[in-house]
């Protein structure tokens, strides 16, 4: 039997188990809750919550604190140095790099083989299986899959102990069915000097029949304009005609659908989301006519959700996924089979559906701007860049927004660095268009910027090509997972934006 032919057989089965946990969502979450509690109940971290007495998530609520990265990392650097059996029972050897850029720290986040395989590589192959049965004419594995991924640094503790991007350390261990359709060579695609990877990725693909592109949207753009630029081409069919999957995260990818379109001529490319973050492997967009993910439960993580109206507060209320209302902003709270308990990642998702239960990713829980009460996220202003966008033929590479502070005699506001790909005829237009879809967007925005009273009608400055690159490269942020920032309540990377720019 063909390979392409025998894999769609054997992952296809998989769509059935998924079937039933679409059904049966509360019970599956069960079952995920209650093996964590046995399997971790003898580590340090168990023995220190009595993980013996919790019998339900009553309990358990009740029992174990909230946990950031600071209440995590005393753990992170005892598992660094060498011991084991502290958050979960097996060992732990490797650490996905967090990809943060507001700040030089990195969080580094423990990755068990429990997580690794029946995650991150379940998640893979259930993205690969749901778009066969969405697609079930594909022929994805008679060619070549593309990670674009990062770099993994040694973790001198040991030969086999390091730290790297999640996705350098999946590129790593790939399983044999993955690894046999991968390019390019694993030393390329560990390679840790961005510039010179991208220009490697590019001569050594060219030239391979690539089905599959994985990867952040904003990098992917890198690579394929490299590769074009190397053909003397504008489109990427020339150089792959059977590319037909591309499988993203990490960033919204609505800003970039137009480019990729310019990029990847014709209507046969298809583009599918995934949530796959350094804690684990979350949701994956299973219709082709929406862009909700499906949130996958059935992966060794149990889901708790905070509401952000109450993030942050004394007494802020936590939910159990059976408690979640529709339409409401979350903060993600996960225990997982890599030793991650009650663990608040930083992310926050809205569900659109419950039956079953489906997610949009809406930002991050630091990553906002409410100077004025206005309570902007990342989800509003996308939304309103895509209007804007559609509406004045423009399409945006990066962006990032803050406020700007009340003076005595004047309003305060919001100030976008935009870099555009196709810039607006008249700016002027945009910026009309992106403050009128903001305030149909947030109700809080439109009571702040009625009358100019609180908050006047944005600035938007439009950035010369590569400034967030340039920025990106002087923190040392360059390709795999890291992104730029896209709310901040304050004007710190707007001020190093400026100074990157000063320097040009």
């Amino acid at each position: 039997m063909p390979f392409n032919k025998l894999f769609s057989w054997i992952i296809k089965k998989r769509v059935h188990q998924i079937e039933l946990f679409k059904k049966h969502p509360h019970d599956v979450q069960r079952e995920v809750f209650e093996g964590l509690i046995q399997t971790a109940y003898a580590t340090e971290f168990g023995r220190k919550n009595r993980f013996d007495r919790i019998t339900d998530y009553t309990q358990y609520r009740e029992a174990v604190p909230l946990q950031t990265y600071d209440q995590l990392k005393p753990f992170v650097d005892r598992l660094k140095a060498g011991e084991q059996n502290l958050l979960w029972p097996n060992e732990i050897k490797w650490f996905a790099k967090s990809s943060g850029t507001s700040s030089g720290k990195s969080k580094l986040i423990p990755v068990s083989k429990e997580s690794l395989e029946t995650c991150h590589y379940k998640g893979g192959k259930d993205l690969l299986g749901l778009y066969y049965h969405n697609h079930p004419k594909t022929k994805l594995f008679t060619g070549k899959h593309l990670i674009l991924g990062g770099s993994a640094q040694i973790n001198h503790i040991s030969k086999d102990s390091y730290f790297g991007d999640l996705s350098a350390i999946i590129i790593k261990n790939l399983p044999w069915w993955c690894e046999i359709r991968r390019t390019p060579s694993k030393e390329t695609a560990l390679m840790d000097q961005w510039e010179e990877k991208i220009e490697r990725l590019a001569r050594e693909t060219a030239n391979q029949d690539v089905h599959i592109l994985a990867g952040v949207p904003s990098w992917t753009m890198v690579l394929l304009n490299r590769i074009l630029e190397l053909n003397s081409t504008d489109n990427i069919r020339d150089i792959w005609p059977n590319l037909e999957l591309f499988m993203h995260g990490g960033v919204n990818f609505e800003p970039y659908r137009a480019q990729f379109k310019q990029l990847i001529q014709g209507n046969s490319m298809n583009y599918v989301e995934t949530y796959n973050a350094s804690e684990g492997f979350f949701g994956i967009q299973d219709q082709s006519d929406s862009n909700d993910m499906l949130l996958m439960l059935d992966y060794g993580i149990f889901y708790e959700f905070i509401p952000m109206e109450d993030f942050g507060k004394d007494n802020q209320k936590v939910y159990s996924l059976s408690e979640i209302e529709l339409g409401v902003n979350y903060a993600m709270v996960i225990s997982t089979n890599g030793g991650l308990w009650r663990y608040i990642i930083g992310d926050t998702v809205r569900f659109t559906s419950r039956a079953p239960y489906r997610i949009k990713v809406t930002g991050r829980t630091n990553q906002f701007i409410n100077a004025f009460g206005e309570e902007l996220i990342e989800d509003n202003v996308n939304r309103a860049l895509t209007n804007a966008c559609s509406a004045c033929d423009a399409s945006i590479k990066d962006y990032t927004g803050a406020p700007i502070y009340m003076t005595q005699g004047s309003s305060g506001g919001h100030e976008w660095l935009i870099e555009f790909e196709r810039e607006p005829k008249n700016l002027a237009y945009f910026i009309q268009c992106f403050d009128q879809s903001l305030m149909s967007l947030n109700s809080d925005y439109e009571a702040k910027r009625t009358g100019d009273l609180t908050i006047c009608t944005p600035i938007v400055r439009s950035m010369p090509n590569g400034t967030f690159y340039d920025w990106l490269k002087s923190k040392g942020k360059l390709g795999g997972q890291h992104k730029v920032p896209r709310l901040s309540n304050n004007r710190d990377i707007i001020d190093e934006l400026d100074s990157v720019m000063a320097v040009r």
